[in-house]
């Protein structure tokens, strides 16, 4: 197998293992903790000024879609943005080695001297390598020069539904105290006792899924969420 095939076969790999689920992963996380204390902060800071669980429902349900729809849109037009990204410099890496090749592969051996490799025969066979394929060639200045992996094309579809579906179900978690009982200061205990336990999940699901220690995880979210949703209901008393 030559250098071009091993390149190829080991990007195949990495993309597929490594970044569609560690970027479907970093959608969620985002959601969830923006579900998690958004919400909160709302219903918790209208807690203090109305006296009334439906009209916090109503509110409480209204924000959740409002702010489902938004991240949703956010996530889509970051995919979107990344995906032209990506495509805009694929173009240019495609123009500059068909037009100055000898300038590109002289950034090839600067590349790979940075991976310790420094003999000129081996700087050699890994150019000439290269330039019998220029898409593998391009593919290589896409993925070591400019660092830029090619996005899931599925991801303009796909984040936007797991950032507002997380969005949705961590708001359920502070506001779902509110439908089911009439005590606006039973409600309110019950939704911090709820969050903070979610948030405590959250973070140790975050933890197994990228390998760090569950229970560091979670205590981190818990602390993290639990300052953001402080603050914000902080804001939202003194604004009521």
């Amino acid at each position: 197998m030559n250098f071009s095939s091993m390149l190829q076969s080991n990007s195949e790999f990495h993309q597929e293992h490594h970044s569609k689920s560690s970027v479907y992963l970093q959608d969620f996380v985002l959601g969830m903790a923006d579900g998690l204390t958004v919400p909160f902060a709302l219903v918790a800071g209208l807690s203090g000024a109305i006296d009334c669980s439906n009209i916090i429902v109503i509110a409480g349900v209204s924000e959740i879609a409002a702010g489902t729809i938004a991240m949703g849109m956010g996530g889509y037009l970051a995919a979107k943005t990344q995906r032209e990204h990506y495509e805009t410099e694929l173009a240019r890496e495609t123009k500059e080695i068909e037009e100055v090749p000898e300038i590109e592969a002289k950034e090839v051996e600067a590349i790979i001297e940075d991976f310790g490799i420094t003999e000129i025969e081996s700087k050699k066979l890994i150019v000439d390598s290269l330039r019998k394929d220029p898409k593998k060639w391009r593919d290589f200045m896409m993925r070591f020069e400019l660092n830029l992996e090619k996005p899931d094309k599925n991801r303009e579809v796909i984040s936007p539904f797991i950032i507002g579906s997380a969005y949705a179900i961590g708001g359920f978690v502070p506001l779902s105290p509110y439908m089911f009982t009439s005590s606006i200061e039973k409600a309110l205990s019950i939704s911090v006792v709820a969050t903070t336990i979610a948030l405590l999940g959250f973070g140790a699901f975050k933890g197994a899924c990228t390998g760090v220690s569950v229970l560091k995880s979670a205590l981190h979210t818990c602390f993290i969420g639990g300052i953001a949703a402080t603050a914000a209901y902080s804001i939202a008393k003194l604004v009521a």
